[in-house]
């Protein structure tokens, strides 16, 4: 068993627990105390590990992100457009939620389909995320949107909410007989609320959420492309107000692309 062996004069445990001094012999013959710079093979900590990354966030449109010099990877965070919700009405006269629009970055790399809007009878169905070679990452599954509900009797009734995103943010559904449906969180990709109805009308619906866009993260590792083509989804159109509704839904969250470029040796 390895032993831990004390100089005489030196300080000993019980020494160190009660504070006494230590004034055993000390070497003087050490005057100068140097520190050597880090070197490779001692441990060091490259300045190029210190680099700050390049975030750029896309909020909207189509077009082509550089990639910054001396870039060594890049990771993506993306979102599709969210569906619109439906508005509230009798069968027929509602109008139903628009879909939104899908993302991509490098055309086919990374893909993200956009959520659909809030229909009669479905609940806004969502998006879906896509990763492809040489790119490694996850893709997802957005949100639904909460089905319309059906009401027999003349009676005030709230619109469905809207699908959360990977961001979250759904849009509220409109409270019972008041027209405010909220739309789903800009640059989040969620889905739009649906319309409520008013008791004045028997046998009407009131609307269904839209569904979020699918949701992509994902890392682009070296012998990166110079360029890289982009479009950014757009949020569902708002289905409109029908006999005896109280409101129209709401439209869905547009996309976004956040690209982060990290500098290592």
């Amino acid at each position: 068993m390895n032993a831990i062996v004390y100089p005489a004069g030196g300080p000993t445990p019980a020494s160190l627990l009660s504070g006494a001094i230590f004034t055993g012999p000390v070497d003087t013959t050490q005057t100068t105390l140097t520190i050597a710079p880090a070197t490779a093979a001692g441990h060091a900590v490259n300045k190029g590990q210190l680099a700050v990354p390049q975030i750029t966030v896309l909020t909207s449109g189509s077009g082509t992100y550089t990639t910054p010099a001396n870039a060594k990877y890049l990771t993506v965070k993306m979102v599709g457009g969210g569906g619109g919700g439906m508005g509230g009405g009798t069968g027929g006269t509602a109008g139903a939620g628009g879909n939104g629009t899908g993302s991509l970055f490098g055309t086919s790399l990374l893909t993200c389909t956009a959520g659909a809007g809030g229909i009669l009878n479905y609940a806004g169905q969502p998006g879906s995320g896509t990763v492809n070679a040489p790119a490694v990452g996850v893709g997802l599954l957005g949100g639904y949107g909460a089905p319309n509900v059906f009401q027999s009797v003349a009676a005030y009734t709230s619109g469905g909410n809207g699908g959360n995103s990977a961001f979250g943010a759904g849009g509220g559904g409109a409270a019972a007989g008041i027209a405010n449906p909220y739309a789903g969180g800009t640059n989040t990709g969620a889905g739009g609320g649906g319309g409520s109805l008013t008791n004045t009308t028997a046998g009407a619906y009131a609307g269904s959420g839209g569904g979020a866009g699918g949701y992509v993260e994902a890392m682009i590792p070296a012998s990166l492309n110079s360029t890289y083509a982009y479009t950014v989804g757009t949020g569902g159109t708002a289905g409109a107000v029908g006999t005896g509704g109280a409101s129209g839904g709401a439209v869905g969250g547009s996309g976004v692309i956040i690209v982060t470029a990290y500098f290592l040796p």
